[in-house]
């Protein structure tokens, strides 16, 4: 085989060679069906907030990953814990009486407890939100939520038709994400709960327990006064 050929061949492979690699790049990590199963609905609606477009919603989840993947979430103290719990039931009692006063709380008490995770801190709501959303995929949209209830002016939302039972809605999203955020690590038995008890004692009327288990919500539907 000649020299020029030889030297023909490296030049072609390198050319291959160079064209994937920008390939990979300008896809980057976890395209497509991965960013899909990481995301969930948050994919959908990056997708919707895109226009449509799938390949611009994938690079702004993909920059999320990149900027938040590697957070280090540290443990809340059992003190901690039980504080957050104590202040958010105390929200739900509150919310019957005053719904707005109770949303803003939630929206407080998310952005701590959040902090408190090692999130960014609640004074950059759209960060923090962020890397929620990288760790929570499933509930950070009841945050979305609850933030845009507890920041809009009670003439707007009159205009925009939001009553007590938007708020209602939004402070029960906001919940699931609150109890994931302040759930035990999996190796720690204040983790356990008797889910079975918490039912009847919520169906009854009843206060359940708090330590380490989903937190009640006994207002319903009938109970919410309209604002």
């Amino acid at each position: 085989m000649s020299t020029g050929l030889i030297i023909a061949l490296i030049v072609i492979a390198a050319v291959v060679i160079i064209a994937a690699v920008m390939t990979l790049r300008a896809r980057g990590p976890r395209q497509g069906p991965g960013l899909k199963r990481r995301f969930g609905p948050e994919y959908e609606r990056a997708v919707a907030r895109h226009d449509g477009d799938a390949k611009a919603a994938e690079r702004e989840l993909t920059e999320r990953v990149q900027r938040h993947g590697d957070l280090r979430r540290r443990p809340l103290e059992p003190a901690q814990r039980e504080q957050f719990e104590a202040r958010w039931t105390a929200a739900q009692e509150r919310f019957v009486d005053s719904p707005r006063d109770a949303v803003a709380e939630a929206d407080r008490l998310l952005a701590e407890v959040a902090g408190a995770r090692g999130f960014p801190d609640g004074g950059q709501y759209e960060e923090q939100l962020s890397a929620l959303s990288v760790h929570h995929a499933h509930h950070v949209d009841g945050y979305r939520r609850v933030h845009r209830a507890a920041h809009l002016r009670a003439e707007d939302a009159r205009d925009g038709g939001q009553g007590t039972e938007d708020m209602r809605e939004a402070f029960v999203a906001a919940r699931a994400l609150f109890e994931e955020l302040v759930k035990p690590a999996r190796h720690d038995d204040g983790g356990r709960h008797d889910s079975g008890r918490e039912r009847a004692a919520a169906n009854g009327g009843r206060k359940a327990p708090t330590r380490g288990g989903h937190l009640p919500w006994a207002m319903n539907r009938r109970q919410a006064k309209e604002s």
